[in-house]
């Protein structure tokens, strides 16, 4: 079982990190957590739906290794009838599929002055796959969810440290949310069965919401009659302004726009270079409080309305244009997105102490030759 922590007894210092933000190049902590995750590179924005290789992955402990021919899903708390599931079974219960786009709560972290010391995102934790499995909603109802529930909590199987606790990763859903008929119980990612790194053999998948809401390697689903308070719900994952504010949690995915950098890159610096004429500017744009309805690239400062296409299903990336004719020196190429409730991205970083939903808008330098 999880254990809980109490915002009034634990401090949420140690929430994200094991010290206070820094001015300082990368810690060898950090560049540890870099290698064991990886982001998705830019020029997979290319493509509608990521490859599992190159979507982006998060991992809080280890990896888990399931037997899948053992493996169990038990469903309880208050409910009226406790369920107990194997995978056989949950395939042949009622599936959805839904291209989801995914992204980590920390991406763009690194970007932050001073900086937030844990997962050194710059803007690439992101990525969007189709998921196919069990409809959340599907699976509570056989179990009779009791009235009086307020919460859903997921537990994985990954197990470790974080601010001195001893925990298994969980997360909770309020009611509401986990009876949305399109969150889902995940076996499978772009039509084939979850590499171990993205959850297999089961995952929650929540739609608009930031990456730690959709818990991998999930063993449990508790429903419960009062707030949890799980270390990764009530003391990571949340807006503070310092290291003893309580902060409000983390959950929707704020409006974002990513370009694919044109040109060719330098293999250290990764500067940008490219050939005078013209260029079509391409990238991907998404929010998880609604549909974007607008994308705007800057050029030297100047902000010009993009084409929009059409995403795959109502929480996918939608992608977008913008013919540009390159003339020769340097230049800073930029994109904001605006979605349907009026939220654009900022121009300048809003800081928090966990660096937690920094949607600044991207910067692109070229150099034309």
């Amino acid at each position: 079982m999880t254990k809980q922590i109490s915002r009034r007894r634990q401090s949420v210092k140690p929430a994200a990190h094991s010290g206070e933000p820094t001015h300082g190049p990368l810690t060898a902590e950090e560049l540890q957590l870099a290698v064991r995750n990886h982001s998705m590179p830019l020029e997979a924005l290319r493509e509608a739906t990521t490859p599992p290789g190159l979507h982006y992955v998060l991992t809080h402990f280890d990896i888990p290794f399931i037997d899948a021919d053992s493996w169990h899903l038990r469903i309880g708390g208050a409910v009226q009838r406790a369920v107990e599931i194997n995978l056989r079974a949950l395939r042949r219960d009622p599936t959805i599929s839904i291209p989801v786009t995914l992204e980590c709560a920390g991406n763009g972290r690194s970007l932050l002055h001073p900086r937030p010391l844990s997962q050194p995102w710059r803007l690439e934790g992101v990525g969007t796959a189709e998921w196919t499995g069990v409809p959340l909603a599907y699976l509570l109802a056989q179990a009779g969810v009791d009235e009086d529930a307020v919460e859903v909590v997921f537990t994985g199987a990954d197990a470790g440290i974080q601010g001195g606790v001893r925990q298994t990763y969980a997360r909770s859903l309020p009611i509401k949310e986990a009876m949305r008929p399109d969150v889902v119980l995940a076996y499978e990612m772009n039509g084939r069965e979850l590499p171990p790194q993205h959850g297999y053999p089961l995952r929650l998948v929540v739609p608009g919401w930031y990456g730690m809401a959709s818990v991998k390697w999930l063993e449990s689903i508790q429903v419960l009659t009062h707030p949890f308070e799980g270390f990764q719900q009530s003391v990571a994952y949340r807006y503070q302004k310092d290291a003893d504010d309580a902060g409000t949690p983390v959950s929707r995915i704020k409006v974002r726009s990513l370009m694919i950098p044109p040109g060719i890159p330098d293999f250290f610096t990764r500067s940008r270079v490219l050939s005078a004429g013209p260029v079509m500017l391409t990238g991907r744009a998404w929010s998880g409080e609604g549909s974007v309805v607008r994308v705007e690239v800057g050029i030297d400062g100047k902000w010009v309305t993009a084409h929009l296409g059409h995403p795959a299903g109502p929480f996918a990336w939608c992608e977008w244009t913008l013919p540009w004719v390159a003339d020769r020196g340097e230049h800073e190429l930029a994109c904001r997105a605006t979605d349907a409730t009026g939220s654009t991205q900022p121009l300048e970083q809003v800081w928090n102490y966990q660096g937690m939903g920094n949607n600044v808008v991207q910067r692109v330098k070229v150099s034309v030759e």
